[in-house]
């Protein structure tokens, strides 16, 4: 039986953000819809409801005579990036303490799971995909509606950030993946615990590992390119 053309549709949705994410489809590249079209099997207008649907979310910028493109990363965007991340972090960290459902809960711990089955399995793609989905999780717990715009838009560029330089045969990556994943569970052990203050804490200690992480890739041997420690990572460190 042939799929309907709602099914096609939220396929073709799911599978373009999946796209964007692994960076399939490259920052900054234009989308060609005759060619979306013919590969989803769906008309145009249904096509067309998917890219505003995306320009929603941040995947996509829809330009007047030029078309569809997939969110830049320019170098004010990665400026900005590390700028917010911190502060977007430990906020909805810190609200999913105090707001997260039970339900909520078990989808993050199930979350958790996968994340680990695909670092386990050296897979890239599945890893960064399920941890956008982990901290995404996390930011509708937080349950606010000014917060979790920016969040997702956040964790679009860090997902692309990370499909850059991820490798699962990098020893020492390796073990920092572990302690993400650790640190996955602390995550879920504070939230429901509903503390508040070390959700918080935990976020910039997870955001300072993600940040050595992408410094550690983009700097050239014998130099030093600052990005910026949290605020507040400092007396973090100093604490433990």
């Amino acid at each position: 039986m042939a799929d309907d053309p709602k099914t096609k549709k939220m396929k073709c949705l799911e599978d373009l953000r999946r796209r964007i994410l692994t960076e399939d489809l490259e920052p900054g590249s234009y989308l060609d819809e005759t060619q979306l079209a013919e590969a989803y099997e769906i008309s145009r207008p249904p096509l067309r409801e998917v890219l505003f649907q995306l320009a929603g979310e941040d995947y996509v910028v829809l330009h007047k005579n030029r078309g569809t493109q997939v969110a830049p990363m320019t170098h004010k965007t990665l400026r900005n990036f590390f700028v917010a991340a911190p502060m977007i972090y430990a906020a909805v960290s810190r609200l999913a303490a105090l707001n997260g459902t039970k339900a909520q809960l078990m989808r993050l711990k199930d979350t958790q799971l996968l994340f680990r089955a695909a670092i386990r399995d050296g897979d890239a793609a599945e890893r960064a995909l399920t941890n956008q989905s982990f901290h995404a999780i996390i930011g509708e717990m937080a349950s606010n509606e000014y917060l979790f715009p920016s969040l997702r838009r956040l964790l679009i560029d860090h997902t692309r950030i990370g499909m850059t330089f991820y490798s699962p045969r990098n020893t020492s990556m390796a073990r920092q993946r572990t302690v993400a994943a650790d640190q996955h569970d602390q995550f879920i052990a504070h939230i429901e615990a509903g503390d508040a203050d070390a959700a918080e804490a935990l976020a910039i200690e997870h955001w300072e590992l993600s940040r050595a992480e992408i410094q550690n890739f983009v700097t050239p041997q014998g130099m030093q390119i600052p990005l910026g420690e949290a605020p507040g990572a400092t007396a973090i460190k100093g604490a433990s």
